[in-house]
């Protein structure tokens, strides 16, 4: 059980830190409600309020380029280890970096031609 006591208390002190801060934040936090404050966020689109029952749609491709960002983005970030321990790993940690970013490079390639990127 000592083994775990370091995880159990990292745990805990994450558990404190969250709780204060969502307390903290209600009792210090302002409490100046404007219309705007409460509208619904939506990609920067001015919400129209419904009309004869019907609900407005807002486009997708907002949700979809910042999608792809967080998706390259995290894949990039798991080269950062591989930098820091780029010495120690030999051929096998290039031979595996290297795979890595041809993996990377076609997903890319893939969401290049099927428009992905384009911001229209």
């Amino acid at each position: 059980m000592n083994a775990y006591a370091p995880i159990l208390m990292l745990g805990a002190v994450a558990l404190a830190f969250a709780l204060v801060s969502v307390v903290l934040a209600s009792v210090v936090g302002p409490r100046r409600h404007n219309r705007a404050k409460l509208e619904a966020y939506e990609c920067g689109i001015e919400p129209l309020p419904p009309t004869a029952g019907m609900v407005q749609r807002f486009p997708v491709k907002y949700y979809l380029t910042a999608m792809l960002f967080i998706i390259f983005d995290i894949e990039i970030v798991f080269l950062y280890p591989w930098a820091v321990a780029a010495d120690s790993l030999g051929w096998f940690g290039l031979i595996a970096v290297g795979l890595f970013l041809v993996n990377v490079s076609v997903a890319y390639a893939y969401e290049w031609r099927r428009g992905g990127l384009r911001w229209d």
